[in-house]
């Protein structure tokens, strides 16, 4: 694993790099565009041959410096397709037509020479990956599965829950994902921030129950009465530090357009950030 120099508030202590193989490699996430980086990466190379370049999703801090390390080795990229690839319709639909935000981090020019999908096959010199699609944090977030470890990216990490923001996110897809990963049984999961999870399924059942009791929370602070998201928000967050109420509130939007689709709640004029809700 090599180290990005992005640590932040949303990417802990930086973005993990991971480099696959002895003489012929894949690299799993660039990370961003970063010359140091970019550079860091390519003595851990060294003279070997990068047959692969995989991208988990496109967030500018995982897939930025594809570009850059394909042109110095030559790899192609693979990913599951350009920024807004794979958003449900109604995503699309409420991002076109209303106030609904989001598309923090985006990598709007991303663009892999190859897509993959569930269960596509990556081969290589002495390694085989099987490409696993984990949508909730992102749309068009893959997981990569190599013997038993799985590349998770974003999904599930030691160190905070993973943002879900619309219209990229979505709390269904969030909760099915984390079941899916559950199913797979890895040994370990290889985030994109933060250490390795080692048996994650403790971690990952935790996520599930995580995202209930934020429900439960949202629920009790709606009643008859229509509330706008801020207040919501600060029912919810008690005492959360300002620099982390922007990624809240797009949780608990995301919450909320689930609530809205599954009938238990409505919005007026419809699940956006300027929108009243209340119980239905």
């Amino acid at each position: 694993m090599v180290l990005a120099p992005n640590a932040g508030a949303m990417t802990h202590w930086g973005t993990n790099s991971y480099i696959i193989g002895e003489e012929t490699l894949a690299i799993v996430d660039p990370g961003p565009a970063e010359a140091e980086h970019l550079a860091a990466l390519m003595k851990a190379i060294g003279s070997r041959e990068v047959s692969h370049i995989l991208v988990t999703h496109a967030h500018s801090d995982h897939s930025a410096g594809a570009m850059a390390l394909a042109s110095k080795t030559g790899a192609p990229v693979s990913g599951f397709g350009t920024a807004r690839e794979g958003r449900r319709a109604i995503m699309q639909s409420l991002a076109e037509t209303g106030d609904l935000g989001g598309g923090e981090g985006l990598d709007e020019r991303f663009a892999p020479d190859h897509v993959v999908r569930e269960g596509d096959r990556i081969t290589g010199a002495g390694w085989e990956i099987d490409v696993v699609h984990l949508p909730g944090h992102f749309a068009g977030q893959l997981g990569f599965q190599l013997d038993g470890n799985l590349f998770s990216g974003d999904h599930v990490m030691d160190w905070s829950s993973s943002i879900v923001s619309p219209p990229d996110g979505h709390i269904g897809d969030f909760l099915a994902s984390s079941r899916r990963i559950i199913d797979l049984a890895p040994n370990q999961c290889l985030a994109g921030h933060g250490a390795p999870l080692v048996d994650p399924s403790d971690r990952l059942e935790w996520l599930i129950e995580h995202r209930s009791a934020r429900e439960s929370q949202i629920l009790h602070a709606l009643s008859t009465t229509w509330l706008p998201l801020h207040e919501i928000v600060a029912k919810v967050y008690l005492g959360l530090p300002d620099n982390l109420r922007p990624a809240a509130a797009r949780n608990v939007l995301a919450h909320l357009i689930d609530l809205w689709e599954r009938q238990l709640i409505e919005a007026d004029p419809g699940p956006q950030q300027s929108a009243l809700f209340r119980l239905r």
